[in-house]
C-alpha cells in the first residue's frame, strides 16, 4: 500500500513546473501522500551526488520550498529523489522537474562595433548592413524587434524583424555634405513575466555609417580665364603659363591629367601632370598674334580608357615682342588700383574670396609679360593664386588662416597686391590695394573680469542696498556684444542684479542678520542675445554690526559670597563677531564703594584684598545688614557700545558655614530663601511645641505639690540705656559642634538679660551675675512632698529678617506677662502655706 501511494505521489510531483523567476524561500509545491493503514507519513527530498540543491521539503507537511534561485539558461532540468515513509517503510522515486522560462535576460548585440562603409552613390532603399541581437530567453521574452531612434532625423530605416539597415526611400547620400552618420539602433524583446511583473528589456547600439566618396563630381579650373604671352625673345620650349585644376571629389581626389584639345596649331604643348603650357616654336615662327587653346582636364579613366569626368578651359596666348607695358590690375569696369570686399569673420579655410573681381595682365609678349603676384600684408591669412602669371590672369585670393580673420582684432584687413615682372631687366611692377571689411559674428562668449567676486555688506544695510558690481565683456559688436546679467543659486534669494549694469543689490524686503547667516554665495550669469554665457561665483559676507546689548539672565540676581571666594556674574551678547560680542564688567554703584572689586573680563566679584572677615566689613560701614546690593554693568566693545545693568544682591558669610551638614544645607538653599524659611519654620515649630509640653508638665507637677522647694531666684536686671549698633545678619549662626546645637534653649537669666534685644549685638554681651540661692523655708518640708519649681522660660531662635519694631514689642510684652503670672502664682502659694516671701 505504501508503494502504491508513493507511485501516486511521485507521479503527482512530476507534473509540477518551476519558473525561473521563483525567488529563494518561495513555496513552489506541496507533496501529498497517505498510508493505507492510516499511519502518519513523512516526506523526504534528496539529490544525486554532485547535484546542486535547489529545493527543500517540510517532512511533515510536504511543502516544497525553493532554497536557491533557478536559472533556466544555466540548468533547465533538475532531477530530485522524493520519498515518503511511514516510519517502517520508505518509497523513493526519481522526479525530473522542468524549469520554465522567465523574461530575465536582455537582448545583446553581437559582432559589435558596427562600422559600415557605404558609397555615396548607393541607391535609395538599398540595404547597407544587418545588425543582429540575441536574447537567451524563450518565447516572447526571446523574440527581438528592431527600431531606430530619431527616425525622422535619420536617412536610414531598419527592418523590425530582420535588423536589415536600409537607406530611406527617396534619400541619397552625399559625401561632400556629410561624410559620417551615426545611427542608434534599439533591440527590444517581446516581454514576459518576471517575479510576477511583466518586464520588457531592450539594448541599444550605434551604427557608424561612413560615406565613401565616389567620383561623381567633375574637376574644375581655378584662376580662369587664362592669359599667356609669348615675347619675341622667348626661346622655344619656354613655359608660357600654367593652368590649375582641382578634382571636385575632395574625399579621394584622383590625379589630374591635362591636354590641349585644339587651338595650338602645333605651336604649344601642355604638361600632362602640371598643366604648364609651353611654346614649342620660336616667336618668329608663330603665324598668329593670338592663339586660343582649348585645354581639357580629366580625373577618372575607366578600365576601357573612357573618360568619365572632365572639364574645359580656354587659354588665350598673345604674341608680343616689346617689354613696354607694366602689369596692370583691372576690375569689372577697367583698370583699377583699389579693391574692396565685405565679408563675415572666420570664413572656412580654403574658401575663395569670390567678391573680388581682379584681373591682372601685361600687354607685352613672351617673357616681358611674365610676372609674379604677391600679397603684402599680415602674413599667413590669405594666399594668392596664381603666383606666376604670363600675360594675364584672374587673381584668386584664398583663405588660409580662418582664426586670424577676427573682427575683434581687425575691422579692416588691408593688403597690397604686388605684381612684379620676373625675367625683365626693367622689373616693371604695379600694386593694387585690397581692403577687406569684416562683419561681426557672434563668436565670443561674455567673459567676467574675475572668476570670483567677494563683497562685504553691513547687516544693518536697508533693503535695496548695493553690494557689488560684476562686469562681463563680450567683444562682439551690436546685439551680440550686449550682456544681460542674472543670478541663481540657493544663496541668491535675498539679492537681485540689474540685468544691464551688473550691480548686485539686496531685495527691497531683505533683512540681513549676521547672527542668523553671515555667508552667502551664488552664481552670476552673463549671457548674450544668442544664449552664449559664462558664470562667476559671488561670495558675500554680512558684516556684524553692534546691534545687541549684553543681557543678564535676570535683572535682579542673588548670590552668596563666602569671604575669600569670588562670585561670578555673566551677561551674553548675541552679536556674531568680535569685538561686538566681547563683554566688559564694571560696578556702577555700591555703598560703600571700597568693599568689592570686579574682574573686567570674567565678571568675577570679590572682596577687597584687605577684607578677610565680617568684622572688617562692620568696621568700615554702619550697615548692619550683610546683604549688599550692587549695580553692575555689562558693556560690549562695539562701536557704538551698548550696555545693560543689573542689581546683584550678595549675601556675605564666613567660611565656617561650609563646615557641618546644617551649614552646608543653608548654603545650598541660600539662593532659594523660601525653601530655607520653610525648613526653619518647621524646626522652630517643633521646638516651640516641645517647650510648651515641658512647661505644661512642670506646671502641673508643681501645682499638685504641697511644698515649695528652693528655686532659683528670678532676677531682672535693668540694662543700661546706651548707644549701640544693631546689625542684621542674613541667616547667620554660630558654628555648632553638631546638628543638635544649631537651635538652643536659653535659661531664664539669659532670656531676661536680652529681653529687649534682637540678639544681634556688635560686641559680645557681659554675662549677668549668678542669682543667689533662696533662703531655707520656715517650715520643714516632709520627705514625700513634691518639690514645686518655678517653670523655666524657654526661648527660640527668631528669624533675623523680621521687622525690628514688631520683634521688640512682641518679645517684651510676652516676656513681661509670663514673669508677672509666675510671680503672682508664687506669692499665692506662699501665702496659702504660710511661708515667707522669697
Amino acid at each position: 500500500h505504501l508503494r502504491q501511494a508513493g507511485e501516486i505521489f511521485a507521479a503527482d510531483i512530476t507534473t509540477g513546473k518551476c519558473s525561473v523567476a521563483a525567488f529563494s524561500g518561495a513555496h513552489v509545491y506541496t507533496l501529498n501522500g497517505t498510508d493505507p493503514e492510516g499511519d502518519p507519513v513523512t516526506y523526504g527530498l534528496t539529490y544525486e551526488a554532485g547535484s546542486r540543491r535547489y529545493f527543500s521539503v517540510d517532512g511533515s507537511l510536504g511543502n516544497v520550498t525553493l532554497i536557491e534561485e533557478l536559472d533556466r539558461e544555466k540548468e533547465d532540468e533538475i532531477e530530485v529523489i522524493v520519498s515518503i515513509s511511514d516510519g517502517l517503510s520508505t518509497v523513493s522515486e526519481k522526479v525530473r522537474i522542468l524549469v520554465t522560462d522567465a523574461n530575465d535576460e536582455s537582448p545583446e548585440f553581437i559582432n559589435t562595433p558596427y562600422i559600415v562603409q557605404v558609397p555615396e552613390n548607393s541607391p535609395s532603399g538599398s540595404s547597407i548592413f544587418k545588425i543582429e541581437a540575441v536574447d537567451r530567453d524563450t518565447g516572447s521574452g526571446g523574440s527581438i524587434t528592431y527600431f531606430l531612434q530619431n527616425i525622422h532625423a535619420n536617412k536610414f530605416t531598419i527592418d523590425r524583424h530582420s535588423g536589415v539597415l536600409r537607406i530611406k526611400s527617396g534619400v541619397t547620400l552625399d559625401y561632400e555634405k556629410s561624410r559620417t552618420h551615426f545611427v542608434v539602433a534599439v533591440a527590444k524583446d517581446g516581454g514576459g513575466k518576471l517575479r510576477g511583473d511583466n518586464k520588457v528589456f531592450s539594448a541599444t547600439t550605434t551604427v557608424t555609417v561612413n560615406v565613401e566618396d565616389v567620383q561623381d563630381t567633375p574637376p574644375m579650373f581655378i584662376g580662369t580665364p587664362y592669359y599667356g604671352y609669348v615675347y619675341e625673345d622667348t626661346l622655344a620650349g619656354s613655359e608660357v603659363l600654367t593652368v590649375v585644376a582641382l578634382d571636385g571629389d575632395r574625399g579621394k581626389p584622383n590625379s589630374i591629367h591635362y591636354c590641349i584639345v585644339n587651338g595650338s596649331e602645333g605651336s604649344f604643348e601642355i604638361s600632362n601632370t602640371t598643366g604648364a603650357i609651353s611654346v614649342i616654336k620660336s616667336p618668329n615662327q608663330l603665324k598668329k598674334e593670338v592663339y586660343e587653346l582649348r585645354v581639357q582636364v580629366r580625373t577618372e579613366v575607366s578600365p576601357e580608357g573612357d573618360i568619365s569626368a572632365y572639364a574645359f578651359a580656354t587659354v588665350t596666348i598673345r604674341v608680343v615682342d616689346l617689354n613696354n607695358h607694366p602689369p596692370t590690375f583691372h576690375g569689372e569696369s577697367g583698370p583699377q588700383n583699389r579693391f574692396e570686399l565685405t565679408m563675415y569673420e572666420h570664413p572656412p579655410e580654403g574658401e575663395i574670396l569670390r567678391g573680388l573681381k581682379i584681373t591682372v595682365n601685361d600687354s607685352d609678349q613672351g617673357a616681358n609679360a611674365k610676372f609674379n603676384l604677391r600679397l603684402v600684408g599680415p602674413g599667413g591669412i590669405f594666399r594668392v593664386v596664381p603666383q606666376t602669371v604670363l600675360n594675364e590672369a584672374q587673381v584668386t585670393i584664398i583663405v588660409e588662416n580662418s582664426a586670424a580673420i577676427d573682427y575683434e582684432k581687425y575691422k579692416v584687413l588691408t593688403f597690397k597686391l604686388l605684381a612684379i615682372e620676373v625675367n625683365t631687366p626693367e622689373k616693371f611692377s604695379s600694386t593694387a590695394d585690397v581692403a577687406i571689411r569684416l562683419l561681426d559674428t557672434n563668436d565670443n562668449v561674455p567673459k567676467f573680469s574675475s572668476d570670483y567676486y567677494i563683497a562685504r555688506i553691513p547687516e544693518n544695510s536697508p533693503g535695496g542696498s548695493n553690494v557689488v558690481a560684476v562686469t562681463a565683456t563680450d567683444p562682439d559688436s551690436g546685439l551680440w556684444g550686449e550682456v544681460k546679467y542674472s543670478i541663481y543659486g540657493t544663496g541668491a534669494d535675498l539679492f537681485l542684479i540689474h540685468p544691464s549694469t551688473g550691480i548686485i543689490y539686496t531685495q527691497p524686503w531683505a533683512v540681513l542678520d549676521a547672527e542668523v547667516n553671515s555667508k552667502y554665495n551664488f552664481y552670476v550669469k552673463a549671457e548674450d542675445t544668442d544664449g552664449k554665457y559664462s558664470l562667476a561665483e559671488v561670495f558675500i559676507t554680512v558684516l556684524d554690526v553692534n546691534d545687541h546689548s549684553p543681557e543678564f539672565n535676570e535683572n535682579i540676581q542673588e548670590k552668596t559670597m563666602i569671604i575669600g571666594s569670588p562670585v561670578k556674574i555673566e551677561a551674553i551678547d548675541q552679536d556674531a563677531e568680535e569685538p561686538n560680542n566681547i563683554v566688559d564688567y564694571s560696578i556702577m554703584q555700591a555703598d560703600p564703594a571700597n568693599v568689592f572689586d570686579i574682574d573686567q573680563s570674567t565678571g568675577e566679584i570679590k572682596l577687597k584684598s584687605y577684607i578677610r572677615s565680617l568684622d572688617i566689613i562692620h568696621n568700615i560701614t554702619k550697615n548692619k545688614d550683610c546683604i549688599w546690593s550692587l549695580v553692575v554693568q555689562a558693556k560690549d566693545r562695539g562701536s557704538p557700545s551698548f550696555s545693560t545693568t543689573a542689581v546683584l544682591k550678595i549675601d556675605i558669610t564666613e567660611e565656617t558655614l561650609h563646615k557641618g551638614p546644617m551649614a552646608a544645607f543653608l548654603m545650598q538653599t541660600k539662593d532659594n530663601p523660601m525653601k530655607a524659611l520653610g525648613v526653619l519654620a518647621g524646626v522652630m515649630g517643633i521646638m516651640v511645641l516641645i517647650t510648651i509640653m515641658i512647661s505644661t508638665a512642670m506646671f502641673w507637677r508643681n501645682k499638685r505639690s504641697n511644698k515649695i522647694m528652693p528655686v532659683r531666684r528670678i532676677i531682672k536686671k535693668r540694662q543700661t540705656q546706651q548707644s549701640r549698633t544693631v546689625r542684621m545678619e542674613w541667616l547667620k549662626f554660630k558654628r555648632p559642634s553638631n546638628a543638635a546645637e544649631k537651635f538652643v534653649v536659653e535659661d531664664d537669666a539669659k532670656s531676661l538679660q536680652n529681653e529687649n534685644s534682637n540678639n544681634n549685638v556688635q560686641a559680645a554681651p557681659v554675662p549677668p551675675a549668678a542669682p543667689l540661692p533662696p533662703p531655707p523655708p520656715a517650715l520643714a518640708a516632709s520627705g514625700n512632698t513634691a518639690v514645686w519649681r518655678v517653670p523655666t522660660v524657654s526661648g527660640s531662635l527668631t528669624p533675623k529678617f523680621i521687622n525690628k519694631q514688631l520683634k521688640k514689642r512682641g518679645h517684651n510684652s510676652a516676656h513681661n506677662a509670663l514673669v508677672s503670672e509666675l510671680k503672682m502664682k508664687f506669692e499665692k502659694r506662699n501665702a496659702a502655706m504660710g511661708e515667707p516671701h522669697i
